[in-house]
Formats: structure tokens, C-alpha cells, sequence
């Protein structure tokens, strides 16, 4: 073959070059494989009504088909028993015992000096963006999403203006993003609010078309997905659904669909919420293939807690566990965990590894190829290896829960519990005696085995004495008068 010409072998060296340098901005070597990027998809006050987890009233097809091609937990917990604490367990990769943000008023603010997941995975090439409810910080505080990792954050920061689906405003990376069509729907806050229940989309006084949040939410995160396809992404997606007001469009398809169910009005608003989440959860899984990144998204599914409603007769949201939401039992703790990715976790695999929240930082960490930059002194484990098959890990493991029961006194612990492989230790007073329940016997927690296992309560109070320490303190910032948040 002859030689090229000197100032073509030049052109098409410089070429090489350009695409080389081009891919190496975009984290991909010439012989390397693209960064995996991280979504995780995290919805509120979920129970187990997914048809993966048992359900026969609720349909949930794309999360069904997710746990399908992937792999399934049937021992995962939530970081707490509520919302703003499990969120910050699961942002720092801290227990209850450790984690900044312990009180669920709403706008108690990670420290100035918090490290979150995020940090971690922008220092290290990721851009993150966070979409639905941050719930551990109110605007201007040290905890807003902005100072912590995030590049964009579009939807509420204090979580008590989540509760509310028909807002004035949301919050667009610290700026208010108004929403006209909702002015004045909710007047004299907190009094004379409308009833909850399906709400027409054009106000019949005005003629203003309504703005329905969650809409909104979903359609910011996809564009962030198609903005952020061709570098590494870590998407964080805390939406609102299905906790709050029960109010939905009355046009939505899932409400069409159990408006006529012959149950209580909020069984009926309350599913139409999980089967319109899960509709959106479909729509963000064919995006990413549409946009040529599935095969190298993780995706992370779970709730933030246990349900808040167990519906009994009709939906059974607690799958007959003990307690539920604000509860220490195993219905207040045990969420849905569902992880996918595909040719790394088998698809139609099930794991009986007892996992929690803090176990995501490290998680992630692993998954982006940066494990010796985890901070020292964390809680959570890293996953991977039960998630890919490259290790079974122990099943022994320890794990710690604490909560002040009063949403807005205070923090001072009322109720904790702590599991140590098949044992766990539960006081939802702590002026009362531990109760001990072995789990692997005795799921539903309703045998208080303390008084013949002494030894056992000993042993496990001693260990949560030694690895708990006060929060700093749990502070509301400063609002407007007459307003819940900023």
C-alpha cells in the first residue's frame, strides 16, 4: 500500500486527535468504556404496592418490568421511619446515629460542612442535577442542593411546601420559579384549603389552566437527562409522589382508571399515585434508551419509608408487617429497593441482603470507579458485589435507626431500634424496656423474645450506646410571617 501523502497523514492525524481529546472530555478513553452514569429514583411514602412486591389492586407495569431486569431486595430499609432523616441518611451515607438531619419538621438544614454523594461524584467528573423533594434544607440555609454537589436542582426544599401539588412557585437552583395558573388556589393557608381529590385542570373561576407540579418535575428531569447524555450523570430523583395533599388531575389517566373502584376516596387517589409514578417511571426508562445511555445507567428505585396508610381491606400497603410510617416496626422501615442495570445485575435477580440508605454513597462510589475517595467513617457498604455476582456479602451486618416522634419539638431521642443480623431491638419509647424480635422467625414482630434472651438485649443496647452521638442542633430557619417556608 503506498504512503499517504505527508499533508494528508497530518490531516488525519489532527483528526484523530480532535475525536480522541473530544472523548476524553466526555470521560471516555480510546479504549475505555463510557463512566456509568447513576439515577435514582426515590419516591415518598411508598408501601409494597408494586405488582413485583405482591400486589394484586395496584398496576405498576414499569416498575414490575424494572425489578424484571434487575435485581429485587427483599430485606431493604429506609435510613429512618420518616422523610427528611431518611434523606439525609441517604445523602451522607450516615445512620441515624450519625447523619446531620434528625428532625422532620421540614426545613432543618444539612451543616455547612456536610459531604453528600453528590459532592463526592461532581469532584470526581459526574455533573448531578435533583429533581422533586430535597427535604433537608429551606432556601438560603447551608444545606440547599446547590452547595452540596448539585449543579441543578428543580422542585421543593423544605418539604412542607411539597405537601402541596398545586403550589405558586417551585424552586429552580435556589431561584422561585412562579406558576401562575396556580395563584390563590389554596387560599388562607393553612385554613380553608380546597378539598383533596381529583382537581380540574382550568380553574372554573378564572379560566387559568392549572400547573400540576409533579408534571412539571418529570418534565425538567428528562430534559436534564437529554442535556447531560453525552458525559457521566448523576440523577437524583426525589419526587413527591405518592405523600402530601391526594390531589391529581382529574384528566390523569390513572385516576380514570380507579376513580370507580369501589373503595375509600383516598385508597382510590392514593393508587392512582403509584400507577401514575410508576407511568412516569416508564417514560424516564425509555428516555434513556432512546437517548443510547441504557446500558450504562444504573438505575435505583426505592421509598423513603414505610407507608404512611396501610388502606386495610383494600390495599394493605404494609404487605402485613408491623406498623407503619413513624413506627420502628419492620412497616415503618422496610421499603421496596429495586436496582437495574443492564450486563453488570442479572435480570430476575432477588437479594435477601439486608441493606439501607447509608449504603448508597458507597454504592455509587464503586459504580463510578472511585472507592478510595469514600470519606472515612461511614455507615452504609458498598453493594456491588451482591449487585453484579462478583461476591455474596454477610448477611451479619448491623444497622441503626433513631427518631424523636414530634415533628416540630425539640430533638430529643423518643424511639430506636437496632438490627444485628436475624436480631433486632425496638423501643418506640426510650423511657421503656427494649423488646427483641428475631426476624427470621418472627417477620411480623409479634413475639417480644427479651425476657428469654437477656443477654442478646445487653449486648445490642451496649453496641448502640457506643456508635450514636447528639446531632447538631435542629433548627427551623427564620420565615416570612404567617408562612411555613421561604
Amino acid at each position: 500500500m503506498p504512503a499517504l501523502p505527508r499533508r494528508r497523514f497530518l490531516e488525519l492525524s489532527l483528526a484523530a486527535t480532535a475525536v480522541a481529546s473530544a472523548a476524553c472530555r466526555k470521560g471516555v478513553g480510546p479504549a475505555e468504556a463510557p463512566r456509568p452514569n447513576i439515577l435514582y429514583l426515590i419516591v415518598d411514602d411508598l408501601g409494597f404496592d408494586l405488582g413485583c412486591y405482591g400486589s394484586k389492586q395496584v398496576e405498576t407495569p414499569h416498575l414490575d418490568q424494572l425489578a424484571a431486569e434487575g435485581m429485587r431486595f427483599t430485606q431493604a430499609y429506609s435510613g429512618c421511619t420518616v422523610c427528611a432523616p431518611a434523606r439525609s441518611t441517604l445523602m451522607t451515607g450516615t445512620h441515624m446515629g450519625h447523619t446531620p438531619v434528625r428532625r422532620n419538621s421540614g426545613g432543618v438544614s444539612l451543616q455547612a460542612d456536610s459531604y453528600t454523594v453528590a459532592q463526592l461524584l461532581s469532584a470526581n467528573g459526574y455533573t448531578c442535577g435533583g429533581f422533586g423533594k430535597w427535604g433537608i434544607a429551606d432556601l438560603d440555609t447551608p444545606g440547599v442542593p446547590e452547595k452540596h454537589g448539585f449543579s441543578r436542582f428543580f422542585g421543593y426544599y423544605h418539604q412542607v411546601h411539597a405537601h402541596f401539588y398545586y403550589t405558586d412557585y417551585l424552586i429552580d437552583t435556589g431561584k422561585k420559579v412562579p406558576l401562575p395558573g396556580n395563584q390563590g388556589i389554596y387560599p388562607d393557608l393553612p385554613e380553608g384549603r380546597i378539598p383533596q381529590g381529583p382537581v380540574p385542570s382550568v380553574d372554573p373561576a378564572t379560566g387559568r389552566k392549572r400547573e400540576f407540579s409533579h408534571y412539571r418535575i418529570v418534565d425538567e428531569m428528562k430534559r436534564f437527562l437529554r442535556e447531560n447524555k453525552d458525559h457521566p450523570f448523576f440523577c437524583y430523583a426525589p419526587w413527591t409522589v405518592p405523600h402530601g395533599r391526594l390531589e391529581i388531575p382529574e384528566d390523569d389517566p390513572a385516576w380514570q382508571k380507579y376513580k370507580d373502584r369501589p373503595w375509600s376516596l383516598n385508597a382510590r387517589l392514593y393508587a392512582a399515585y403509584v400507577t401514575m409514578l410508576d407511568r412516569h417511571a416508564g417514560e424516564i426508562l425509555a428516555l434513556l434508551k432512546e437517548l443510547g445511555v441504557d446500558s450504562q445507567t444504573a438505575v435505583f428505585f426505592s421509598s423513603d419509608n414505610g407507608a404512611a396508610s396501610q388502606y386495610p381491606g383494600e390495599l394493605d400497603s404494609t404487605a402485613g408487617l408491623r406498623g407503619g410510617k413513624t413506627s420502628m416496626y419492620e412497616g415503618g422501615l422496610r421499603v421496596p429497593f429495586l436496582v437495574r442495570w443492564p450486563g453488570r445485575v442479572a435480570a430476575g435477580s432477588e437479594s435477601d441482603l439486608p441493606i439501607y440508605f447509608p449504603d448508597f454513597l458507597p454504592t455509587a462510589a464503586a459504580i463510578a470507579g472511585i472507592e478510595p475517595k469514600v470519606p472515612q467513617a461511614l455507615d452504609g457498604i458498598d453493594l456491588l458485589p451482591e449487585l453484579t455476582g462478583a461476591a455474596r456479602l454477610p448477611r451479619e451486618r448491623k444497622m441503626y435507626w433513631e427518631w424523636n416522634k414530634d415533628h416540630f419539638a425539640p430533638y430529643v431521642v423518643f424511639m430506636q431500634a437496632h438490627r444485628d443480623g436475624k436480631w433486632k431491638i425496638v423501643r418506640n419509647d426510650v423511657s421503656k424496656g427494649w423488646e427483641l424480635y428475631d426476624l427470621e422467625a418472627d417477620v411480623s414482630e409479634s413475639s417480644n423474645l427479651a425476657a428469654a434472651h437477656p443477654e442478646v438485649v445487653e449486648r445490642m443496647a451496649a453496641w448502640v450506646a457506643a456508635n450514636r452521638v447528639d446531632p447538631p442542633e435542629q433548627v427551623e430557619p427564620d420565615k416570612p410571617a404567617g408562612q411555613k417556608w421561604r
